[in-house]
């Protein structure tokens, strides 16, 4: 199991969006905290990003930057007092927060991917793609624009997990590329309905069970068993708004043979029923889907 895209597709909640926006002259857009990623592609020319707290971070053609934490920023003209046109490409994707990820947790507030010599390839394939949805929609555009989202998400997540190898020297990226770690979520995220413990676990990762237990924790955050835990319920949150099994089928899925044991786990971690988490975000998928049509 590729473990970055089960978390992604775990945790990303309703129908990302995207739209090309042109500046010229003196301008500002004001961006609000949200729950969930956004980004923006400087496609031509060159704006500012301001967040607040921070110096104003300059974007030029080809930069990419990611609120992995949906903070409230502005983006602005260069402040050069010429009238320089700026395209971008700017967007969002929805996560569930409730409890958070320890890889969105682990990310920092603003992620700045500048343009190199040959750019990002498969960041610049999935834009021009998507750009061209965008500009001119074709027969089947509805589902290619969110799947091109997801890919871009993806791509510029995995381009900045990878590109730096001091950043893999602690936290989730540490995780992911530690032997040991890395193969005992492998394991978690392959077959979360399987009893694991957390000797079987140490076994699958080469370790005994205290130095497993140490090091998935200092490198996860949380302990195995927890993590476990956390993983079956956010698996589950996923099959509560993506397919209709019934709840003891969710249940079973998710390594709880007993419903009401599994119901009470999961009211602890979201803070509501399976049932009414269900009818809740239906609701909200209905509401997001009409928006999308009256725009």
């Amino acid at each position: 199991m590729d473990v970055l895209s089960d978390v992604i597709g775990a945790v990303r909640t309703g129908r990302p969006f995207a739209n090309r926006e042109d500046r010229h002259g003196t301008w500002r857009t004001d961006f609000a905290a949200f729950p969930g990623i956004g980004f923006h592609l400087v496609l031509e020319g060159s704006c500012r990003m301001v967040t607040p707290g921070a110096a104003p971070l300059v974007l030029h053609a080809g930069d990419v930057v990611l609120t992995p934490r949906g903070s409230a920023h502005s983006l602005t003209d260069p402040g050069t007092g010429l009238d320089e046109p700026a395209e971008l490409l700017c967007g969002a994707y929805q996560m569930d927060r409730t409890p958070p990820h320890p890889l969105l947790t682990d990310l920092p507030e603003v992620i700045h991917l500048r343009a190199r010599a040959g750019g990002h390839p498969t960041v610049s394939t999935v834009v021009a793609l998507l750009g061209g949805e965008l500009t001119d929609p074709g027969l089947g555009a509805d589902a290619a624009i969110p799947a091109l989202l997801d890919l871009m998400l993806l791509f510029l997540l995995r381009e900045w997990l990878t590109g730096d190898p001091d950043r893999r020297a602690s936290g989730w990226c540490a995780a992911l590329a530690d032997p040991a770690v890395g193969a005992a979520l492998r394991c978690v995220h392959d077959d979360p309905a399987r009893p694991w413990t957390v000797e079987e676990l140490g076994a699958r990762a080469g370790l005994s069970r205290a130095a497993f237990s140490r090091r998935f924790t200092a490198l996860v955050g949380q302990p195995p068993m927890t993590y476990l835990t956390y993983w079956r319920l956010t698996t589950a949150a996923r099959l509560l708004r993506e397919t209709d099994l019934p709840l003891p089928s969710v249940a079973q899925r998710c390594g709880y043979s007993s419903p009401f044991a599994f119901a009470t786990a999961f009211k602890r971690e979201h803070g509501v029923s399976p049932g009414r988490y269900r009818t809740r975000r239906q609701a909200e998928d209905d509401i997001q889907a009409w928006t999308a049509a009256a725009d």
